[in-house]
């Protein structure tokens, strides 16, 4: 049975906590949604009714121009490990893209060394808090970190990965605006 919250409560820091990876999902009224798995290490509890997460270079960029149309994302934690849970965050977000003062302070504040290929910091606002059961996710066994996307980065450097960036985040798959050139 679902439970809603207005805030993050401890357990719920707790377990987010313990998880491997967290999935966000963003649309507009006339766009595709998107659905994509993050990495749990980049995601941080900023207060009761605030987290981030720090996103690195890919491929599109359509959470950033979802945002920047519409700014509903969703995040979404479940245990593949241990006792079952999904928890889900909603809220107001914004996309602080690399080289703005919003993106240097959080993260100064929250993460501190920059990793290669970091393009910006989503944050969100939590107006809700909902868990449910998760009795139907699978168990699995983490096997580690994949170090592709580092060694790719790496391998791009600053002006390559500006440049691909250029050619591949500044738009949506529907034609939105999503990261400004030059980030």
């Amino acid at each position: 049975m679902a439970k809603q919250f207005p805030r993050i409560e401890p357990a719920h820091a707790e377990f987010i906590g313990r998880q491997r990876i967290f999935f966000t999902a963003s649309a507009t009224a006339e766009s595709r949604v998107n659905v994509s798995p993050r990495e749990a290490s980049a995601l941080r509890l900023l207060g009761p009714n605030a987290v981030c997460y720090l996103d690195q270079t890919g491929s599109g960029a359509e959470t950033a121009a979802h945002l920047r149309a519409d700014g509903r994302p969703t995040i979404m934690v479940c245990a593949f490990e241990g006792p079952p849970l999904i928890l889900r965050l909603y809220g107001r977000g914004q996309s602080l893209p690399r080289g703005t003062a919003g993106y240097a302070a959080l993260l100064a504040d929250h993460y501190g060394e920059e990793p290669p290929g970091a393009r910006q910091i989503v944050r969100l606002e939590i107006d809700l808090v909902q868990t449910s059961c998760g009795y139907g996710v699978p168990l699995f066994a983490p096997m580690g970190e994949r170090p592709n996307l580092r060694r790719w980065a790496e391998a791009k450097g600053e002006a390559g990965l500006i440049a691909y960036r250029a050619e591949k985040n500044t738009r949506s798959l529907d034609g939105l605006p999503a990261l400004p050139a030059g980030v």
